[in-house]
């Protein structure tokens, strides 16, 4: 999949797209491509318990990681459909920030399923994944309690118990529903950015809707 944009590339070439566009793309697609594998690697870094990382930091590893497919798809597609420079830059930022909304919701719907253990809902907890809701829980949790968690994810535990037992010290200090809010945040933020940007048309409308399903998603 990575791969595909280079494969259109040459085909677009060869139908005779203006060599500058192609080259645009060219460098936007190798941007975007080290802007991913940094943030995979800043979430498996994380993973292991090596930091402790603080709500931008993880802001911005989304960004880079589950943002990155997004921002690509858009800036690309603006380009090669003969988009203003502002717009490739205006529309790519909406698409991280559905990226970073998208990513979140995917965390929050991972730990309040009704199975908990590997492979089923509390997985994040299991591998030690640094998510919003752990980062926020181990700001505002007493120290006790920010230790307990710490020492449960470094576990890297199946036993549901456990996993129920890091989701309540979530609860206590009300993360999940923090991380609800940051993720409708970003959202609105991005859609109020690029609405008068947009003309007034059905796909402008189905767009709205589908930014929004993102965030509200059960699956």
């Amino acid at each position: 999949m990575y791969f595909m944009p280079l494969v259109v590339f040459k085909e677009l070439k060869q139908k005779g797209v203006a060599e500058n566009v192609i080259v645009k793309g060219y460098e936007l697609y190798s941007q975007e491509m080290i802007n991913l594998h940094f943030g995979q690697g800043l979430d498996i870094y994380w993973h292991q318990g090596k930091k402790n990382p603080s709500v931008p930091e993880y802001l911005q590893m989304c960004a880079y990681k589950t943002g990155t497919l997004a921002r690509l798809s858009v800036r690309l597609s603006v380009l090669m459909s003969g988009g203003t420079d502002v717009q490739i830059e205006k529309l790519g930022r909406f698409a991280e920030a559905l990226g970073v909304a998208f990513q979140i919701q995917d965390d929050l719907l991972n730990i309040t399923g009704d199975t908990l253990g590997k492979g089923g809902s509390g997985e994040d907890i299991h591998e030690g994944k640094r998510s919003l809701m752990v980062i926020h829980s181990l700001t505002q949790a007493t120290p006790t309690n920010r230790q307990r968690l710490i020492d449960i994810l470094a576990m890297k535990t199946e036993d549901p118990k456990l996993i129920a037992e890091a989701i309540d010290l979530m609860k206590q200090t009300k993360s999940i529903d923090y991380s609800v809010q940051v993720a409708q945040d970003i959202v609105k933020k991005a859609w109020s950015e690029v609405e008068t940007l947009l003309p007034d048309t059905p796909a402008k409308q189905k767009l709205k809707v589908f930014a929004s399903f993102l965030i509200e998603r059960k699956v």
